[in-house]
């Protein structure tokens, strides 16, 4: 069974071209429904897997607390799965068909209003090589709106200061070109100027533009404990995530009369329906400003 996945992974990778994180969820997904196969429905082999099996599997996801989003992407991953299986004649039925994906609500993400902005965006402020850093981090984050992954995989080459562009692969490989504020670039050029020379430690072939302690790329988890270091620091009270910058860049844009279509192009969304929950936010927001100010409200 695990050939099977490592199989599937591989077409993933080298024939699909999917991205390293969408890569590792596939996985993560389809080892845990592998175990629930072998452990507690006591199956050798794929050709035993049955519908009834699977959905026995989606239950236990549930009962372990799962929220339907999470359920939903393992149903996907599945149906992937077995859809490669049929295809590749390695089966000659797929158990998955006609199980139905659970309906969810979308939540609205979380953003931070101007001030809360501000006050993050100011706290690296020591002057020192991490601040610099942290500082740059934030702004860059700010500023163009991409997902922290994009932003830890950036090497110097990729960042055009004086043409104030970015240059960035985002998922499935796809590159794209996003502006900078002058505030972001003021603050790059003072991190690679001032600090980044500081963190490489001597290692003169390092291309990773943000680096962290011991000069190698910083990772995805390293941003995070820096993020949560600095929400607390600024005395944010809201439950920040990497992906709250990005939220907040495309809300702000939209509420200040930015094109739906301009923004979908700078988050690298493929489809404009997901760029569309920015505006929902937007009305929320407008929502709440008409409450606490109307006076008939």
């Amino acid at each position: 069974m695990k050939d099977s996945v490592s199989d599937f992974i591989h077409y993933l990778r080298v024939e699909k071209g999917l991205a390293d994180n969408t890569i590792t969820s596939y996985n993560r997904d389809l080892h845990a429904y592998l175990r629930f196969v072998q452990t507690k429905e006591k199956i050798e082999s794929l050709e035993q897997v049955s519908r009834s099996i699977i959905i026995k599997f989606l239950a236990d996801l549930k009962d372990s607390g799962k929220s339907s989003k999470t359920i939903a992407r393992h149903i996907s991953s599945i149906r992937s799965f077995h859809q490669f299986l049929l295809r590749e004649k390695q089966l000659d039925f797929d158990p998955s068909v006609h199980i139905d994906l659970p309906k969810h609500e979308k939540s609205l993400p979380k953003v931070l209003n101007l001030h809360e902005v501000e006050a993050l965006l100011d706290t690296p402020n020591k002057g020192d090589a991490f601040s610099l850093r942290d500082k740059a981090m934030l702004e860059v984050l700010y500023a163009t709106g991409l997902r922290v992954s994009e932003l830890v995989g950036l090497n110097v080459g990729d960042v055009h200061t004086m043409l104030g562009f970015v240059r960035c692969i985002g998922k499935g490989n796809k590159e794209r070109i996003v502006p900078l504020g002058s505030k972001a670039k003021e603050a790059l050029e003072a991190y690679i100027d001032n600090g980044r020379v500081k963190l490489l430690k001597g290692k003169s072939r390092e291309e990773a533009l943000f680096l962290n302690h011991h000069g190698n790329r910083l990772s995805r988890q390293g941003f995070w404990k820096i993020l949560k270091q600095l929400t607390s620091r600024a005395g944010i009270q809201k439950q920040l995530t990497p992906h709250t910058l990005r939220h907040s860049f495309a809300t702000h844009l939209l509420e200040n009369g930015a094109d739906l279509r301009a923004v979908q192009e700078m988050l690298g969304h493929a489809d404009i329906s997901t760029t569309q929950i920015y505006t929902h936010v937007s009305k929320a927001r407008l929502k709440d400003v008409y409450k606490q100010f109307h006076p008939r409200a």
